[in-house]
């Protein structure tokens, strides 16, 4: 198949060959989270902080990225007045009397925090009651909604000052890859300077940025994957970003499935994984913190003999933030790529 014989050009006929591909809707209570994720994270400092993950119900993303299933965990109507400050409530609750306590939180509801028919404003307050006490809340946006709503989110936190210091807000955003083409194509719908310009928003108000990037991101040629992984690197850093989140490009949203099937999109396994996130640590330089998602590893694991402590050494190498050494597999079929 040719190029550009099987994926449109313009963003609406993009936005239907997503949409098109995709499986039914399921259904969720918009009352209740799905799910709660317990990680240890390095901090800026250099220390430890137990994060927790608390993964919302709401409102669908109106952005129809291409590689993107966090679809298949919202809801396709607009999310009700006072059902995320509800699921926080259960959040919060669930995490009493962890011995390790959690001191900062993600707030990830499979879109932007700061789509008003995702995360209505009215409930800002109501939701910055129940983040009293923690040191860290991490919410995600489109870099279009970095605007005055995270103003509005500010002063709410701000309000809550007779419960302790507000916590450090910090917004993740999904440059996905700083290829120009593939960010494109991707459907992102904003370009690198757009990107730059929401990011610096941020900084000036003295928020922390998290940029999401793709291991093998599609419409990035197999022998540019590196190259390209390192620019995006670059331009996630030179942008103010604190952290840099690595995620492994999953199929499962029926786009995906297409794009490789039309050869635009190459599958990482575990040791593209190894790869990108030794080579995106060791360019780091000290600039920034480099992790790389672990929640969902299994899906890349080919080989049980080896998996879990390949798993192990990738999260021991998020904590410290340096290349551990390789570990051979048992089976002498291969090695952790250094």
């Amino acid at each position: 198949m040719r190029e550009g014989e099987s994926y449109p050009a313009a963003p609406s006929a993009r936005d239907r060959f997503v949409l098109e591909r995709r499986g039914p809707h399921p259904q969720h209570d918009p009352w209740r989270h799905q799910g709660l994720i317990l990680e240890d994270e390095r901090t800026a400092d250099g220390g430890r902080a137990r994060v927790a993950t608390v993964l919302l119900t709401g409102r669908e993303c109106p952005w129809r990225c291409a590689m993107c299933d966090l679809w298949t965990y919202t809801i396709a109507s607009d999310t009700p007045a006072g059902a995320i400050p509800a699921q926080l409530e259960l959040a919060r609750l669930a995490l009493r009397g962890q011995a390790t306590p959690v001191t900062g939180i993600k707030l990830y509801n499979a879109g932007s925090f700061f789509d008003p028919r995702a995360v209505p404003e009215a409930d800002y307050d109501a939701i910055a009651l129940t983040l009293a006490g923690l040191s860290l809340v991490i919410v995600e946006s489109h870099p279009a909604l970095a605007g005055r709503r995270v103003d509005r989110l500010l002063a709410a936190l701000d309000r809550q000052r007779g419960s302790g210091d507000p916590p450090q807000l910090e917004v993740a955003m999904g440059l996905e890859t700083a290829h120009p083409i593939a960010l494109d194509r991707l459907n992102k719908r904003f370009t690198m300077d757009g990107f730059a310009r929401a990011a610096h928003a941020l900084r000036a108000r003295d928020v922390a940025v998290r940029v999401f990037l793709l291991i093998s991101p599609p419409f990035v040629p197999p022998s540019e994957q590196d190259e390209w992984l390192l620019r995006s690197v670059d331009a996630a850093f030179s942008c103010g970003a604190s952290v840099v989140s690595l995620v492994p490009t999953r199929s499962g949203n029926g786009a995906v499935e297409q794009l490789a099937a039309s050869g635009w999109f190459h599958p990482p396994d575990l040791d593209d994984v190894e790869r990108s996130f030794a080579l995106a640590l060791e360019h780091a330089e000290g600039r920034g913190r480099v992790f790389v998602d672990v929640w969902d590893l299994q899906r890349f694991e080919s080989c049980p003999c080896c998996a879990g402590a390949r798993r192990d050494r990738l999260q021991a190498m998020n904590l410290e933030q340096r290349l551990r050494p390789r570990y051979a597999c048992p089976s002498g079929d291969h090695a952790v790529p250094q």
